[in-house]
């Protein structure tokens, strides 16, 4: 007999899924979120935005890309969601915005609900780091499409701005400083090329490297470190003029992005030495400098803008909250580029 569990497909699974990863998802929850009875719609209380004058709605969404095939390889998917997390809330900070709330898409050959339960309940933890809600999301069984332990995943935010506190490059001007926050590491970005170094040198995800103290698999699962509360705290302790959320394209590509056409950046390699993992790759794949600046993070994975009469307070109070932070570089008359001087 024909059916759709023959076909490939476990509602059964599916079901159990998402009562594994309800408590989880619960531990997500800000006080604005209103439970819907029939489960097809997230409800987030939006009268909170009558304390606004002019409130702006902020959205970003985003995925984690090839990371995921290392967590599958290494049977390890709890922390792949605070990944995803974390590519989509510190795009929405980067304007200022607060992260209120998240959704989710996970697509998988085969429902595992235990695996389903792990993913989410990772997504559901970056949103806690990220002090917004996991309000929803979809599971989706494609038999066929991906193989049974084959999974990607997909997430959508939703911040919220007072029109006049956007943040961006029209607040940036010479004599600005950029400051660098410390990355965890390679976050979630040139993951294509972390493999194809992998594959190419022979290397073992179990294996021990010296420079790391750890797996190679270990510190590339590394979770994605969340920005969204330090950078709001920041805004509120001190006066910011840009956020830059450095990811695919790397450094100079990012912080580009936020300054005005009659500004540079010059920033300061010397400033800082980049975690291991980066010289690992470089040299196990002779990776040029040039190929690295533009795919990794390089040990930045967020900067801000401030005056220079800000540089201290900023870097103490991010200091306070366990982000190590640094001059990187200052803001100079020219034509929007960010360089290494």
């Amino acid at each position: 007999m024909t059916s759709y569990a023959a076909a490939g497909v476990d509602i059964d699974a599916g079901d159990r899924a998402v009562e594994l990863m309800k408590s989880r998802v619960a531990r997500s929850h800000r006080p604005e979120v209103v439970h819907d009875v029939s489960g097809f719609a997230g409800l987030f209380d939006a009268s909170a935005f009558l304390r606004y004058r002019r409130p702006l709605l902020a959205t970003s969404t985003d995925g984690v890309g090839t990371k995921v095939m290392l967590a599958q390889r290494l049977g390890k998917h709890d922390t792949i969601g605070i990944d995803l997390v974390g590519m989509v809330v510190d795009d929405l900070v980067v304007c200022g915005a607060e992260p209120l709330f998240m959704t989710d898409y996970i697509a998988c050959g085969k429902v595992v609900p235990e695996r389903i339960a792990d993913i989410v309940g990772g997504v559901a933890e970056g949103c806690r780091l990220a002090g917004c809600a996991l309000v929803g999301g979809e599971t989706a069984e494609h038999p066929g499409a991906m193989g049974p332990d084959e999974y990607d995943l997909a997430g959508a935010g939703t911040g919220v701005v007072e029109a006049s506190e956007l943040l961006g490059p029209d607040r940036v001007k010479p004599g600005d400083v950029v400051l660098a926050l410390a990355s965890s590491g390679i976050h979630s970005n040139g993951y294509s090329l972390v493999r194809h170094v992998i594959a190419s040198a022979g290397l073992s995800l179990e294996q021990e490297i010296p420079e790391l103290s750890r797996t190679l698999g270990e510190e590339l699962l590394e979770p994605t470190r969340i920005y969204a509360l330090d950078c709001l705290a920041l805004i509120r302790e001190a006066e910011v003029h840009a956020f830059a959320h450095i990811t695919g394209g790397g450094l100079t590509a990012n912080l580009a992005r936020s300054l005005p056409s009659t500004v540079d950046a010059l920033l300061n390699r010397g400033s800082w030495t980049p975690p291991a993992i980066f010289d690992v790759l470089a040299g196990h794949g002779s990776v040029p400098q040039a190929e690295m600046d533009k795919t990794f993070n390089l040990g930045v994975g967020m900067c801000a803008i401030v005056p220079a009469a800000e540089v201290d307070r900023a870097t103490a109070l991010l200091s306070e909250r366990g982000v190590p932070a640094w001059v990187l570089g200052e803001i100079v008359e020219g034509t929007g580029e960010a360089r290494f001087a």
